[in-house]
């Protein structure tokens, strides 16, 4: 699925995936899987830097015990340090979440140019 860079996307990508679930036979987890994927979806939109209008590319599937979610953008990858904010910051919580809850992730370059955060959810399917 491809979605503008607007945080108006957020939701629609948490809605396509929670009809997916459905489809993909999750069971479990599903809450989790919608709270990383807003976060990644979030993060792309927020850093995913181009200069002309552009996408984000977001696509999950069944993998043989597991369900891996990723989340593509235009900018380069970088360094990713998972940092502690502090009590009265507003952001910079996101990754600490998928960190905290994703049975793995990862960050590199896209396929499709770019960069891609990913992760996967062990426990989530049928």
């Amino acid at each position: 699925m491809t979605l503008p860079a607007d945080p108006a996307s957020v939701a629609t990508a948490r809605r396509e995936f929670l009809v997916s679930a459905i489809r993909l036979d999750l069971v479990g987890r599903v809450d989790e899987c919608v709270l990383m994927l807003s976060e990644l979806v979030t993060n792309a939109i927020a850093h995913g830097c181009a200069e002309e209008p552009w996408l984000v590319r977001v696509e999950w599937h069944r993998t043989s015990d597991a369900l891996r979610v990723e989340v593509h953008n235009p900018g380069l990858p970088g360094p990713v340090q998972l940092v502690k904010p502090r009590q009265d910051d507003e952001h910079g919580r996101g990754l600490l979440l998928v960190d905290a809850l994703a049975y793995e992730w990862s960050v590199g370059p896209s396929p499709h140019g770019g960069t891609v955060v990913a992760f996967v959810m062990r426990g989530a399917l049928r």
